[in-house]
């Protein structure tokens, strides 16, 4: 008994602490202002360990606070025509398709090849969709300044029951707007796998990103996505959101 409450008072210790929580942070940044919909011109840079890079050129539009994505490729020459759906679901597995004109073919992602790279970039197609809330754990695990911005620093920790290619991550959260500007990933024996940065600009009231950086680093390879000509609260139709619009790819 008397353990026992010990271990109460050291939590009620940590929380007036910090005065917030793990889960309450991670809420904070899953309700986040978003706008209803938005559409921008991305170019997304490869660099192989040699410095050998490619650059694409993209077009995404996303509605739901991207719980619905259609991404279209308009360069290289090679990937031109290439489009990906995503439809994320609560209450069943999100439905991922890639459609690839050079094989004239609709490839659906299964759940077990979420962990595939992206058009070779390093995000995988699970690095794409967003989490549930619900599947992990959030602990508190410190404050810092990164960038001369005041952070709190997030351990997440998926639940056994959670399907994913990670062990944790940790976030760098700003205290002011509740954004993540950093994040580490972990992979499953532990080891640290993938870095990632995220910068954000304020357009008509709500933070965007313009650039996300993300670094394999056991492949010594990363990936730049910038974001040009960003459109938000257009009104775009979840009609959109379909497998037959993949292969129209818009005018740009």
């Amino acid at each position: 008994m008397k353990l026992s409450i010990k271990i109460i008072i050291l939590l009620l210790y940590c929380t007036s602490l910090f005065g917030i929580t793990g889960f309450e942070i991670a809420k904070a940044v899953d309700e986040r202002k978003a706008p209803l919909d938005m559409t921008a011109d991305l170019k997304m840079t490869l660099t192989n360990k040699r410095g050998k890079t490619r650059t694409n050129e993209i077009r995404s539009v996303s509605k739901d606070n991207s719980a619905k994505q259609i991404i279209w490729f308009f360069a290289p020459a090679d990937d031109k025509g290439v489009a990906f759906l995503k439809i994320e679901h609560d209450d069943r597995d999100d439905e991922m398709h890639l459609w690839l004109p050079a094989f004239k073919k609709i490839r659906r992602i299964s759940a077990s090849k979420k962990g595939d790279a992206f058009m070779g970039s390093d995000l995988s197609f699970e690095d794409l969709t967003s989490r549930d809330l619900d599947e992990y754990t959030y602990e508190l695990s410190g404050d810092t300044l990164l960038d001369g911005q005041a952070c709190y620093v997030l351990t997440v920790i998926p639940k056994p029951e959670t399907d994913t290619e990670y062990t944790r991550h940790i976030e760098w959260v700003t205290k002011n707007k509740f954004l993540v500007i950093r994040a580490e990933s972990y992979d499953k024996s532990g080891e640290l796998l993938k870095i990632r940065r995220i910068d954000y600009t304020e357009q008509e009231g709500y933070d965007v990103p313009v650039r996300i950086y993300v670094e394999n680093v056991k492949k010594e390879h990363n990936t730049l996505l910038t974001f040009e000509h960003i459109k938000l609260d257009t009104g775009v139709k979840d009609a959109l959101f379909q497998e037959k619009n993949l292969k129209r790819l818009p005018r740009r």
